[in-house]
């Protein structure tokens, strides 16, 4: 489960992502244009330290983008290439904000979704000392990697940049599509996801045994 807090971010998400995606080489959308949200769905950390967050985007009238980041409280050693930048949360203190893809954590989490059918995290508010759970604005449907178990996948060996964003693990690939389109699954192993004025589930991110 992934707690919310009610807060506000300075600079926020989206400004943030304004001004760092135009530098990514699978950027599209109009440079220098607000970003804006189209949806999103979280990933638990088992340790409960790191917030794993997908953000669906536009930049203008571009395509939608898919952005995983995560959220950390200090800097994470040896990421600074990937880092999208620093934000003041009002209730956390400061967040170091990273490309999901490059983060020790996320690839545990996005296999779990990808080749065992585990769905993203239920978000909720604490009120009053009780949850309140915030409403999906989008649904995401993992897949199965077939008969037996699956792999162990721990932490990346190598990441490569594009689209689809290649994370090399030990023992299997994960691709995260940056701009998801229609069109046939690569691998029977996906995550899928639809959202408002996206009906058919689109191919999300996927894997491949190395």
């Amino acid at each position: 489960m992934a707690l919310l807090h009610r807060a506000e971010l300075r600079p926020s998400k989206l400004d943030l992502l304004a001004a760092w995606l135009p530098g990514r080489p699978w950027f599209a959308g109009t440079t220098g244009a607000d970003a804006t949200r189209v949806a999103t769905y979280r990933f638990d950390d088992p340790a409960g330290e790191v917030g794993i967050e997908t953000l669906l985007v536009r930049v203008g009238d571009g395509p939608v983008l898919q952005v995983p980041l995560t959220y950390r409280g200090a800097p994470l050693p040896g990421a600074d290439a990937w880092l999208v930048g620093t934000t003041e949360h009002s209730v956390l203190g400061p967040r170091w904000v990273y490309d999901a893809c490059a983060d020790p954590v996320y690839p545990p989490a996005l296999a779990a979704a990808v080749l065992t059918g585990v769905g993203p995290a239920e978000e909720y508010f604490e009120v009053d000392g009780r949850r309140e759970v915030h409403p999906p604005n989008m649904t995401v449907t993992g897949g199965r990697a077939g008969a037996g178990e699956p792999p162990v996948v721990g932490a990346h060996r190598e990441v490569v940049d594009g689209d689809p964003t290649v994370i090399r693990t030990g023992p299997v690939e994960l691709a995260v599509i940056r701009r998801p389109v229609p069109g046939e699954a690569p691998s029977d192993a996906c995550l899928t996801g639809a959202w408002p004025g996206q009906a058919t589930p689109l191919v999300l991110a996927y894997a491949v045994p190395r």
